[in-house]
């Protein structure tokens, strides 16, 4: 909850993770100049976030998604989704603020957003100041604010590995079917249901899988 004048702000935790040194430290000031007498802690990896996670019981936490899974690896989209993804399931009343410029993938993550019971709130870098700071607020009182995101499409996590294994993997059907172990029909039928949900339909003169790709990194699905 946002403290009152009867709150004890000693008593907040606030985790920042991003690994962007410098966006990290504008972040911090951010909140530190909102919250002076809060603890504030960061991480720069998935691998130190889960650390922090389980050794504090935080308050908040604002979480960039373009994250390395360790100070080893790159920085990928899908380690800050699967981070959200523990961190929603793992504690359903923590509240969440994710501030990132990839906020369009968490289309990815719709089932666990419904689903969580804390604050969620979402920033894109590009936001100013206040309403940075605006998102950051309702966050911690327990409020929900998704609405920049494309809600209305409703994507099984099979169809979500059918793209990535097409897209960022480049196998063909029967490839994909033997590592999802489905049939190629069953893939064929993933196909035609994503290209339903992307309002894709076969049209002279058009390549369908290659609209299929760009609508859905339009939309998200895809990085």
């Amino acid at each position: 909850m946002i403290p009152d004048s009867s709150t004890n702000l000693l008593s907040l935790n606030i985790l920042i993770v991003d690994d962007h040194r410098l966006l990290l430290n504008g972040t911090i000031e951010l909140v530190r100049d909102r919250f002076p007498d809060a603890q504030i802690l960061s991480a720069q990896t998935v691998q130190d976030a889960f650390v922090q996670a389980k050794a504090q019981a935080l308050d908040l936490v604002i979480v960039d998604l373009s994250l390395p899974e360790t100070t080893e690896t790159t920085a990928h989209v899908e380690h800050g989704l699967g981070l959200l993804k523990h961190l929603m399931q793992t504690y359903p009343t923590l509240n969440l603020m994710v501030q990132s410029s990839n906020v369009k993938a968490l289309i990815r993550l719709m089932p666990d957003m419904d689903a969580h019971q804390g604050g969620l709130t979402i920033a894109d870098k590009s936001l100013s100041i206040d309403a940075t700071l605006m998102r950051m607020e309702w966050a911690m009182q327990g409020l929900t604010h998704t609405k920049d995101l494309q809600t209305d499409l409703e994507v099984k996590p099979e169809w979500l590995e059918v793209l990535r294994l097409a897209f960022e993997e480049g196998l063909q059907d029967k490839a994909i079917a033997q590592t999802m172990h489905k049939s190629e029909r069953m893939i064929r039928h993933y196909w035609s249901k994503i290209q339903d949900v992307l309002a894709i339909y076969p049209e002279e003169g058009k390549n369908v899988r290659a609209l299929t790709q760009i609508r859905a990194r339009e939309t998200g699905l895809l990085d």
